[in-house]
């Protein structure tokens, strides 16, 4: 009996020693396990800075630069044009001949009526004077003063016919574009030359119906160009249509201040149009739209706890949504509190997390 016994032992002892080194091994593997899932829950995550609403606000815009004025020029009367006196892209001054009309039958008209006005308005005379000495009837004095102002009439229509056989320009500009050519005959009105004018260039913008409302807010305007990245140019606001167009935008209109003669930029080209807004005593900040999510139908936010390197849930009133992707806050939330602001709904409360490193000018893209 005392061989089988020890036998047994020995079998239990061993037995006991693989067991033992199994746990150790799931102990171990355990481990391992579970400090590799707790690297895992550490997230990565974007913080975002709650700024004071009203503190240098601006929103921005495209815009494009436009003539002061851009009028197309048309003849007053119809005939032949004989002769065209500029170029496209030519500098002209006020009242300069751009084109002018083969005036012979004007010419004609204007002789045989003012060899008619000089024999009208003699006759004239003689009468009124006649009836200054009561020689002649009120009868005979009216049809004289009558057919004095017909003639005269007749006779300013027809020198102004004669000097619209000229086509001069209105105001000193630019010649944009020429329609006609010398010889080909036009009808009156129809237009022969586009012309912009040499006064300081306007910038013209849209703006949706969020800014139109806040229009009394606005406080100053600038505008950028890629192709002078030394400059920003002030903008004087012209006027802000108070009627939307089919894409429900209104127009708004800025004149380009002088100070930049030299680099003054020139119409058709594109620009971005700074809007600042006038600075406001209030307790509301702004935040990115991207930081907020729902808990139990309530507005949230994840707000940062720096010491704790944890975040927590935090419930808000919003006050109004801005164009430019950013919400006003009324409360829940002071300014110069962190809030995570990307991948909201993957976190949950009182999480440990790690701030996503801000990107540096000499490691572009975190390649590095």
């Amino acid at each position: 009996m005392g061989a089988p016994q020890k036998n047994c032992d020995k079998l239990n002892d061993k037995m006991r020693k693989i067991i033992i080194v199994f746990l150790c091994g799931l102990f171990l593997v355990a481990g391992c396990m579970q400090e590799k899932e707790q690297k895992e829950v550490i997230k990565t995550v974007k913080v975002d800075t709650a700024v004071t609403y009203g503190e240098k606000m601006t929103v921005s815009f495209p815009g494009r630069v436009k003539a002061a004025s851009e009028i197309d020029l048309a003849f007053r009367i119809s005939g032949p044009i004989v002769k065209i006196n500029v170029t496209e892209g030519q500098f002209v001054r006020k009242d300069q001949a751009l084109a002018e009309m083969d005036s012979r039958d004007y010419a004609v008209q204007l002789s045989a009526t003012e060899a008619e006005y000089k024999q009208v308005k003699a006759e004239a005379e003689r009468i009124i004077l006649l009836y200054e000495k009561q020689s002649v009837s009120e009868n005979d004095y009216d049809k004289a003063v009558s057919g004095l102002q017909q003639i005269t009439a007749k006779y300013n229509a027809h020198q102004n016919a004669m000097s619209d056989t000229k086509l001069r320009a209105p105001f000193d500009g630019y010649i944009q574009k020429r329609y006609f050519d010398k010889n080909e005959t036009i009808s009156a009105g129809t237009p022969v030359f586009s012309m912009i004018s040499a006064e300081t260039p306007e910038v013209e913008i849209n703006i949706p119906a969020g800014e139109f409302i806040r229009r009394d807010r606005f406080e100053a305007y600038s505008c950028y160009f890629e192709l002078y990245p030394n400059h920003t140019f002030p903008l004087e606001l012209i006027s802000i249509n108070r009627k939307a167009n089919l894409n429900q935008l209104y127009t708004v209109r800025f004149r380009l201040k002088e100070g930049y003669t030299s680099q003054m930029p020139s119409p058709g080209m594109s620009t971005m149009v700074t809007i600042q807004f006038k600075s406001e005593n209030t307790a509301m900040v702004s935040i990115p739209l991207t930081a907020v999510f729902e808990i139990d139908h309530k507005p949230t936010v994840w707000v940062y706890d720096e010491a704790q390197q944890k975040i927590n849930a935090r419930n808000i009133r919003i006050s109004e949504i801005l164009t430019d992707g950013r919400l006003i806050v009324s409360e829940g939330l002071k300014a110069g509190e962190l809030v995570i602001s990307a991948g909201v709904r993957r976190l949950s409360d009182n999480e440990k997390v790690k701030l996503l490193p801000e990107a540096t000018t000499t490691n572009v893209g975190g390649l590095l």
